[in-house]
């Protein structure tokens, strides 16, 4: 019995042990693992965003603009082009045009405008030193210096424009003024032709070689312009006309001998021509003996050089003055000193004279319309090339590579009295039945057999010197 009671229990046993092993198991409760520490995610620094640059926003400006070289508004010329793109470049600026038709000269209407305190800011110059003695001119001599496209200018156009030590104006543009040779002529007839820098002599034996008025042919177109530029190449102390930078020359050697030397070239020119030789010539004038292929050499200036690349049918080119150099012609634009906002006058009046972009885009105007720019006047070696592209004349580029070397022209827009001194002024003298003439008449007639220039060379220089020294003193200093 106890053995069968002991096996019972042990099979109660196994069976309990089987059941347990079935039952589904009870899982431990679950311990909580270790608090890591929480690391977030480093994100990029976020930039502060940076408004874009804004301008501000500039106070409309109108500018008063007087030139004689707008033509109209229908017409649309490259001026007026010019000046509309500045305004587009500039929305803030308007240029207006002021009015200057009328009767009177421009200086007339100038002081008309000055008298009612309503002056252009900006405007073209006929008589600097006239503007110069009012008052009425900004001193332009900070904005310059401070200007790199100043830097490039000829120093001749610098000191046109400065009156004791002060920039009071603008080269708005300048034309190389000089000799034009017709090249063809000279090799039709086996002679050599002259060239940019030949000397006196070879311009005498080109004069006189190529001359031959039975065939319809002069050597030179006139004799005027001789003692204009004459006396330098006996005196290089003497500019244009024998004028030494304050005083004439009308009784020295070098003048004396370009009055002579004019009156020696009259037989070779169109004031020599009987009027039974005229009659071999198409021409009715000098002016058109040029491009009707009647004549050697003209004296002319740069604003002629695109008409000849257009109408001349045959070679020529510029060759300046004899002795090398050649004239200088040149416009000035100036600012009023009663200008609104002095520095906006400027820079539209830089726009129309010496800005190498303003020639940039005046340069692609002119290439538009079929014609060409006129010369640049801040000068260097992209804008020689820019010209280049237009008119590319040996004797032209070599003008322009130099121009210190002129004999500035416009000395009736610069210098104070010359008009008087040259023109105008009345020295007290009878010529015959010529009553009181005035200084023009004295170099017009000096090889004209009225009178002996000798005789009154000291007296017209003593009279034009006391001119220039009254007007200079007039000037404020």
């Amino acid at each position: 019995m106890k053995t069968s009671k002991l096996i019972y229990l042990l099979v109660v046993a196994v069976l309990l042990a089987g059941l347990a092993a079935c039952a589904p198991s009870t899982p431990a409760p679950t311990q909580p693992a270790p608090t890591q520490p929480k690391v977030e995610a480093t994100a990029a620094p976020t930039e502060t965003p940076v408004p874009p640059t804004v301008e501000p926003t500039k106070a409309p400006v109108t500018i008063r603009y007087a030139n004689w070289n707008l033509g109209t508004e229908e017409e649309n010329n490259i001026q007026r082009q010019l000046i509309k793109k500045y305004m587009e470049l500039n929305p803030h600026v308007t240029i207006e045009f002021v009015d200057m038709s009328g009767e009177g000269t421009w200086d007339d209407k100038l002081t008309a405008y000055a008298a009612k305190g309503e002056l252009p800011d900006v405007f073209m110059a006929d008589k600097t030193p006239l503007y110069v003695k009012n008052g009425w001119l900004a001193d332009l001599t900070e904005f310059v210096n401070q200007d790199p496209d100043w830097a490039d200018v000829p120093e001749v156009l610098k000191d046109g424009v400065t009156y004791s030590g002060k920039v009071l104006g603008l080269p708005a543009a300048q034309f190389v003024m000089g000799y034009f040779v017709n090249k063809d002529l000279y090799e039709a007839a086996n002679l050599d032709a002259p060239e940019y820098g030949f000397s006196v002599d070879e311009f005498m034996t080109a004069v006189t070689s190529l001359h031959d008025p039975a065939k319809g042919i002069l050597g030179l177109d006139e004799m005027e312009f001789v003692m204009g530029w004459y006396p330098h190449t006996v005196d290089k102390n003497l500019k244009w006309f024998s004028f030494d930078g304050e005083h004439m020359h009308y009784n020295s050697t070098a003048f004396k001998e370009a009055v002579a030397k004019a009156g020696e070239l009259k037989p070779y020119t169109w004031q020599g021509l009987t009027e039974e030789n005229k009659a071999n010539f198409k021409s009715q004038g000098p002016w058109e003996l040029f491009l009707n292929q009647e004549v050697g050499m003209r004296w002319d200036g740069g604003w002629m050089i695109p008409g000849f690349t257009k109408d001349a049918t045959f070679d020529w080119d510029f060759v300046g003055i004899p002795g090398g150099g050649q004239a200088l012609v040149m416009d000035i634009i100036v600012v009023s000193k009663t200008a609104s906002n002095l520095q906006e006058a400027y820079n539209f009046a830089r726009w129309m004279t010496f800005s190498k972009e303003a020639y940039a885009v005046e340069a692609e105007l002119a290439k538009g319309a079929g014609t060409a720019p006129k010369m640049p006047v801040s000068v260097d070696d992209a804008s020689l090339e820019l010209y280049k592209s237009f008119f590319n004349k040996p004797g032209v580029i070599k003008a322009l590579q130099n121009l210190d070397n002129s004999l500035l022209e416009s000395l009736a827009k610069v210098v104070p009295g010359y008009v008087d001194a040259r023109w105008e002024g009345k020295p007290g003298i009878d010529i015959d039945t010529d009553k009181d003439v005035n200084m023009w008449y004295m170099f017009n007639f000096a090889n004209e057999g009225k009178y002996k220039y000798e005789d009154y060379a000291a007296r017209l220089e003593e009279f034009a010197n006391k001119l220039l020294d009254q007007a200079a003193a007039e000037l404020p200093k």
